[in-house]
């Protein structure tokens, strides 16, 4: 499918595209939302020595598959929202291999799963002389490999707390969605300018959405940005490592997003 003016989810100039195929698939209230209280989230600050230590997932199994729960309704979402689908196949993969990380953390958020980690043992000088290192492939408290750094497990948790301290809303969660979704910026990637538009768009409903929804708050606008700006820093290798790598090991997590995209 070539990529042209032609294509029939821009509408009249790209109203209906993001502003109603998103908020069309997208539309259930959260399940959780009115159980939680609204209340700001403290912020934690990251350790400036978390980037030596490294961290696991205190509860694998069930951490680990709340997230792939989430990202199974991530990608149905994505393949459900209009525009996406019109276009080209390869386009749709590598917008779905550049944005999957910071999407299932979106999810994760809106759906309120948090979770705890704890630091990998390390092993002594002896222990590592003796197994060569191969110890630590498998620690005291049997978790494989080394973890993920600290300090991005903290990034995550920041952003956690910014989006649950803000209460955002599903039609948010929505639009911001789609702001990460249509990133332009992937090298080599066909359709960079309708991309971007796609991208405008959905920063330009999200922000006439708050100024209806949140007349008496005007900066809500500049700290939803914020946070999307901490989501874009999160690292799709630390939400591999953290989330994936306890359940599928060596497997490369595009071959997972692979499986689950196309259902094979």
């Amino acid at each position: 499918m070539a990529c042209s003016d032609s294509c029939q989810c821009l509408g009249e100039r790209g109203q209906r595209s993001i502003l109603y195929s998103i908020l069309k698939n997208d539309n259930q209230p959260n399940q959780h939302s009115q159980g939680r209280a609204r209340l700001a989230v403290p912020q934690q600050q990251a350790c400036s020595c978390g980037s030596k230590k490294k961290v696991v997932l205190r509860s694998p199994q069930t951490t680990c598959k709340a997230a792939s729960v989430v990202l199974l309704k991530t990608l149905k979402f994505v393949k459900n929202v209009l525009c996406f689908r019109e276009l080209p196949a390869e386009v749709q993969l590598q917008l779905v291999r550049n944005s999957w990380a910071q999407l299932l953390v979106l999810g994760i958020a809106q759906d309120l799963i948090d979770f705890e980690t704890m630091e990998t043992p390390e092993l002594s000088m002896l222990q590592n002389i003796l197994t060569s290192g191969q110890g630590r492939q498998e620690t005291a408290h049997g978790h494989s490999g080394q973890g993920v750094s600290l300090t991005d497990v903290q990034g995550i948790k920041m952003f956690l707390n910014k989006c649950w301290g803000l209460d955002i809303s599903t039609k948010e969660y929505a639009y911001l969605k789609g702001a990460i979704l249509f990133d332009p910026d992937i090298a080599a990637l066909r359709c960079q300018s309708y991309i971007q538009a796609l991208q405008s768009e959905a920063h330009q409903a999200l922000s006439e959405y708050v100024k209806v929804t949140h007349r008496r708050d005007s900066t809500r606008f500049t700290k939803l940005f914020i946070a999307l700006s901490m989501l874009r820093s999160i690292n799709a290798n630390v939400v591999a490592g953290l989330f994936f790598k306890p359940v599928i090991g060596t497997v490369s997590m595009n071959e997972l997003l692979l499986e689950m995209f196309y259902g094979k």
